[in-house]
């Protein structure tokens, strides 16, 4: 398996790793549809300050989870994607927000 090492030998520890943050999941959720604009995309995680997002997207991308283009205008644009490697967890990601809202209507 990809990364896992003798001292790490959990599959979910290393998935953990990987997008096991507040935010990283919603960012990656709301790429499924599509890539979106740096600011809509940050619109849709609702309390995530800009600090936060920078970073958050900076990780995800370093990770190979997500894409960033920067268009050559003014002002800046930038667009997030998800690559092929943060699509393959579209069933995860999907699989729990059925899960919130089925549990959530209890």
């Amino acid at each position: 398996m990809k990364n896992l090492n003798k001292n790490n030998k959990c599959p979910l520890n290393y998935t953990m790793h990987l997008i096991g943050t507040k935010w990283k999941p919603l960012i990656l959720f709301h790429l499924l549809d599509g890539g979106l604009r740096s600011g809509i995309l940050q619109k849709k995680i609702e309390g995530i300050s800009n600090k936060m997002f920078t970073q958050t997207v900076r990780e995800l991308e370093k990770d190979g989870l997500l894409t960033r283009k920067v268009f050559p205008v003014v002002p800046p644009k930038v667009e997030y994607t998800l690559s092929k490697r943060g699509a393959s967890l579209e069933k995860i990601l999907r699989n729990l927000d059925t899960w919130g809202l089925e549990d959530a209507a209890h």
